[in-house]
């Protein structure tokens, strides 16, 4: 046998086992995701099911009995009305409010974490603690925060530092006010998680980049965009996705500061008043179902945008 056809033999068998050792290899694996996969159907994609079954029915709350089919009239009522159309306006516009301020102040306090300081450790560990606090709690803080009456905010602005001339009802005022509060509230209880997701991004980066860089005269400013922001990548989609996933389905904070307030629903507080307050499930799942596929359009885009491949 020819030198050649002993190499080519050879070759053969190697991608033969590696090819018996990937089919192992999956096979495992699914061995292991299948009690995971088992408890999401029952937990997740079950519930998924009945809620888009029942947005084609004229489903009640507390009725008995098999519920009547109505095709689409749920989702024209919902469309077609005004309360949806304006909570997708109020819930998009927080979305990029805070999503934008999350990742432009988690970026940098991402660098400044990562970098090598005294009291780092701790740092990291404060700086989470925001983000610990359950967000109905940090909502109703920041609640008595802006009252007009005894909240610090106002107190500071008016007395301490005369930058207002009164007192101002932030969560009772006009709708630019009542959003921009609102947002600043989710901006400094989110932003702690923004930085952590960024900062373990940074961390896979290695410093012999950063040396080859400065070797060849290039600044920090010049490398940040140039080396830091393309590794990042993976990690800037994966917090994007996180917080654009969160925003969309806003409820707590919202419900917590505005109650029903008609001006400031988001599509959560809206789908929970048709749920719970007007006991219609019909609408209120057709209305959980429209922003199931809101969330997986924005998803979409942010894959499609960044264009996220698997290693």
């Amino acid at each position: 046998m020819s030198d050649q056809a002993i190499t080519k033999t050879t070759q053969t068998t190697r991608r033969k086992g590696q090819s018996d050792l990937q089919k192992s290899r999956s096979r495992l694996a699914w061995i292991f995701l299948s009690p995971t996969l088992v408890v999401v159907t029952f937990v997740a994609l079950y519930p998924l099911i009945q809620t888009i079954y029942f947005s084609f029915t004229d489903k009640r709350q507390l009725e008995v009995g098999t519920p009547n089919f109505v095709g689409f009239q749920n989702y024209t009522n919902v469309l077609t009305g005004i309360a949806f159309p304006e909570a997708i306006q109020v819930t998009i516009l927080f979305t990029i409010m805070t999503v934008v301020f999350e990742f432009i102040l988690g970026i940098i306090i991402a660098l400044v974490i990562n970098s090598n300081f005294r009291g780092r450790g701790p740092m990291r560990a404060a700086m989470l603690i925001p983000w610990a606090i359950p967000t109905v709690v940090a909502a109703q803080m920041w609640n008595w925060m802006y009252n007009d009456i005894y909240g610090v905010i106002n107190d500071l602005l008016v007395n301490q530092f005369g930058l207002l001339s009164e007192k101002i009802a932030f969560t009772a005022g006009g709708f630019w006010l009542s959003m921009v509060a609102v947002s600043a509230v989710d901006i400094w209880k989110t932003t702690p998680f923004v930085a952590l997701l960024l900062l373990a991004g940074l961390q896979t980066i290695s410093g012999d980049v950063y040396e080859a860089a400065d070797v060849d005269g290039a600044n920090p400013i010049q490398q940040f965009f140039a080396i830091t922001l393309p590794l990042l990548r993976p990690a800037i989609v994966v917090a994007l996705i996180f917080r654009t996933l969160d925003a969309l389905r806003v409820f707590d904070v919202f419900y917590a500061l505005f109650g029903q307030r008609l001006d400031t629903q988001t599509m959560a507080v809206l789908a929970q008043q048709e749920l719970v307050t007007f006991g219609d499930i019909g609408e209120g799942s057709a209305i959980c179902v429209l922003i199931f596929i809101i969330i997986a359009i924005f998803v979409g885009l942010y894959v499609t945008v960044f264009k996220v491949e698997e290693e």
